[in-house]
């Protein structure tokens, strides 16, 4: 009885883990890194710039829009891939290491399912879910915490860009301060940054290798204000203090939405666990009424269609409740 218990407990994880990789979209699709991108990348070049100008204003606007649809068509196809994976999440990439890690992972389950139950059939199916979906979750558990970090300190340091300028140091003397006194991810990500600077890259450049450890919106708008800038001049410090007002303005609107979306997050929870709890306190007080849906094979049946079903509709209310802006 409590072995098959844990049988039905154990899918439910290595299930929930693969479809939380079949469901997740990464980084997603981030429709105003896109607009910017559309338009700081323009071609500068004279005869674009003038036929642009001879077009109407809903010209352009429809142009902008086929460019955003185009990038975000490219966006879809590309998949992120395991080494991406592993960068985002702070780690050194090594494919070696993460197969053979997600093998004994899978070998592990597979072998633990197989002495729960001794269905060879049901062993490859938990231990294949296991070693492929398991670390995939962790990597992107990781990796969403990282970025959260670096998001949540990222207004700080265009702060100390900004003082920097007005003070009269270069931008280049700015960005160490922030490397050697700003914390994880943000200090040893901005010290990347001037590694490069160092080694002969320009600061755009730097901006977009750090851009690939660290896919947030905040990091790209600053490079589309910093490459805007080198091309038509302006006030670099009042255009970083009007982009970290902008940037803690997005971290409270995060905050309102997250604030105006925990009750239905508290609801799905709620939902979520109420059909294992029930079934749990069932069997803790009368085991013998509960028993036959893990002795018949009808139950048996019930039991796999509802965790198929819970599964379904655990995913569909994360998607619902998981606000990206």
């Amino acid at each position: 009885m409590l072995t098959t218990i844990l049988i039905a407990v154990l899918s439910f994880i290595v299930l929930a883990s693969l479809g939380y990789v079949l469901t997740s979209d990464g980084n997603g699709s981030q429709v105003a890194v896109k607009r910017a991108q559309a338009i700081a990348s323009a071609d500068p070049s004279r005869a674009k710039r003038q036929k642009s100008q001879n077009r109407t204003p809903e010209e352009r606007r429809k142009q902008i829009m086929l460019q955003l649809k185009e990038s975000e068509r490219q966006e879809r196809k590309a998949r992120l891939t395991l080494t991406a994976r592993m960068t985002h999440a702070g780690i050194t990439p090594n494919l070696t290491r993460f197969w053979i890690i997600s093998g004994i992972l899978g070998v592990v389950f597979a072998i633990g399912v197989f002495l729960l139950k001794p269905n060879a059939l049901v062993a490859l199916g938990a231990g294949f879910a296991a070693g492929y979906g398991l670390p995939r979750w962790v990597l992107g558990f990781m990796a969403g915490g990282r970025q959260k970090k670096f998001t949540r300190d990222f207004p700080d340091a265009l702060d100390i860009l900004t003082r920097g300028i007005k003070s009269g140091l270069p931008i280049h003397d700015s960005i160490k301060v922030i490397a050697r006194e700003g914390a994880a991810p943000l200090g040893p990500e901005f010290q990347r940054l001037v590694d490069n600077i160092g080694g002969g890259r320009t600061i755009i450049e730097a901006l977009d290798i750090m851009y690939d450890r660290i896919p947030t919106a905040e990091l790209k708008f600053f490079t589309i204000v910093l490459a805007i800038q080198q091309k038509t001049g302006g006030n670099l410090a009042e255009a970083l203090n009007n982009l970290s007002t902008v940037l803690r303005a997005r971290k409270m609107m995060r905050e309102k939405v997250k604030a105006l979306s925990s009750e239905a997050i508290a609801s799905a929870s709620i939902i979520g666990s109420l059909p294992p709890g029930v079934a749990i306190m069932i069997f803790l007080s009368r085991p013998d009424y509960i028993r036959v849906m893990f002795t018949d094979p009808r139950g048996q049946m019930m039991l796999a269609a509802g965790l198929v079903w819970m599964l379904l509709g655990i995913l569909s209310m994360r998607k619902m409740i998981n606000f990206k802006m």
